[in-house]
């Protein structure tokens, strides 16, 4: 009997299915997280040398009031050329390494599940990690050296939207066809294909011919959330502060990239560079608005980026049942109770809304297809609960098209079904 995992590691969360006997089960991953089939994939390393994933990794950190080193959206430094490796405690990790600490918890859980060591797996992968082909052979070939290191000698790949097509394919009658236009949104990348897919049992050894293409966009979850982070909450962090540099009497705005920096949750810890934090120290001298480089200055040392980011994601997935909703946030001596309503957000991410609709209108063009030859819609993951998102593909192609599948295990349950594409 062959059993083979298949993983979805994500931006935001990660998740594991199990093939045995021509069946596919997704497997608890997180006794900690509400939603025990998915694991956020977050590590956390404290002054102990000890490693944390997932909702122990978060739980720890908070106990210890932040001390060590947290580490989240790792998955998007995959095809960065920049991020080679980090010292954390005197010990220098590759970015292979840190993936590879979660591939390692979600297999040791698999196996504790299945009763066995497991060498083969298939690893779900972005249509796009980047759109520089380079970049992007790099990303896979760093997730796949990951995998080895987590003990994996058999290893596959399948893209994300393809593998949520599989999962939507098994809910289907026997004999019965359908043109499907899967949209799979993750945290750092939404992924769209166009994919013939068929009910019952026929052969599934080569199913290339049945996908009509495939197309990505680097907007998801955590770019919503940034944009939300610019324009409704970076004003407290220094965002429209000016100051006069040292030997000068004109006013200059704070430089841009420590903003921009700030505004992507995984990312803030870059700014603790000795260099960045002495130029914020020389700012705060001159500034006319010191209070707002306090925080700026608390935010980096006390690392409470996580927890703020937390309170700007539960505003926004709030949006989805309301029109009104607050960023609501205390710490140090920031406290934020910031509205925002549902229109508004949907204005600030009016660019990001357009990258996602021109990505969808050319995955159905490649397909060679009109709106009209698309059969069903289905959307997984969490940001396809934004009434906009929905609207957005209600509008292409029908209300009655459109599909919600389950939002987080999906993609992994398809994982699983790839499994006889492979072996």
């Amino acid at each position: 009997m062959q059993i083979v995992f298949g993983i979805d590691f994500g931006t935001t969360n990660s998740a594991l299915s199990v093939y045995r006997n021509g069946a596919v089960e997704v497997v608890p991953v997180d006794d900690m997280n509400q939603a025990g089939n998915l694991m956020r994939s977050v590590l956390y390393f404290n002054e102990d040398k000890e490693i944390f994933t997932g909702g122990e990794a978060i739980s720890r950190y908070v106990e210890d009031g932040a001390e060590g080193r947290f580490m989240q959206s790792i998955k998007t430094f995959l095809p960065s050329g920049s991020f080679q490796s980090t010292e954390i405690f005197g010990k220098r990790y590759a970015i292979d390494d840190l993936v590879a600490i979660i591939l390692k918890k979600l297999k040791a859980c698999g196996e504790a599940h299945a009763g066995c060591t497991v060498e083969s797996v298939v690893l779900g992968r972005p249509v796009v990690f980047s759109t520089d082909a380079a970049k992007d052979a790099m990303a896979q070939q760093r997730l796949e050296k990951a995998a080895r290191k987590a003990g994996f000698k058999n290893i596959w790949f399948q893209y994300e939207p393809v593998a949520a097509a599989l999962a939507y394919e098994e809910t289907m009658e026997a004999g019965e066809e359908r043109v499907v236009l899967i949209g799979d949104f993750g945290g750092g990348t939404s992924d769209f294909s166009v994919i013939r897919v068929k009910g019952g049992a026929f052969n599934r050894s080569d199913r290339r011919s049945d996908v009509l293409s495939l197309g990505g966009v680097y907007v998801a979850g955590d770019k919503f959330d940034s944009q939300v982070m610019w324009s409704k909450v970076a004003g407290h962090f220094g965002r429209y502060a000016r100051y006069k540099a040292l030997g000068g009497n004109e006013w200059v705005n704070i430089p841009a990239s420590i903003i921009y920096t700030l505004c992507q949750w995984h990312r803030i810890p870059l700014l603790r560079a000795r260099k960045t934090r002495e130029l914020i120290r020389t700012i705060k001298q001159t500034t006319d608005d010191r209070q707002a480089i306090e925080h700026l200055e608390n935010i980096i040392e006390d690392n409470f980026g996580f927890a703020l980011f937390q309170a700007i994601e539960k505003a926004k997935c709030e949006l989805s049942d309301t029109e009104m909703a607050s960023i609501l946030f205390t710490e140090c001596d920031l406290s934020l109770d910031e509205g925002i309503g549902r229109g508004e957000f949907e204005e600030i991410n009016a660019d990001n809304f357009l990258k996602i609709e021109n990505c969808i209108d050319e995955v159905v063009a490649q397909a060679g297809l009109t709106p009209a030859q698309i059969d069903t819609v289905s959307l997984t993951g969490g940001t396809s609960k934004i009434p906009h998102i929905q609207q957005l593909f209600a509008t292409r192609f029908g209300q009655d098209k459109s599909q919600t599948r389950d939002a987080f295990t999906s993609v992994v349950h398809g994982l699983g079904s790839s499994v006889p594409l492979f072996v």
